[in-house]
């Protein structure tokens, strides 16, 4: 995959990614070199902090 000419070929095909994308793979990245029991904590912290920051269920949505 190191060849130029098949790089610009699939860059030529799939354009240039999201920064969005590029994050999103770097974290999953860390996020799979985690043992067991810190994947576990990573996702009880994104659950608990989505939580805590969702709307109010009788608050109107803007």
């Amino acid at each position: 995959m190191r060849n130029p000419r098949s790089i610009a070929e699939m860059h030529d095909r799939l354009a240039v990614p999201a920064v969005e994308t590029v994050e999103s793979l770097r974290l999953l990245r860390s996020f799979v070199k985690l043992t067991p029991r810190q994947r576990r904590d990573i996702v009880e912290l994104v659950e608990r902090l989505a939580i805590e920051h969702s709307p109010a269920p009788d608050c109107p949505q803007a």
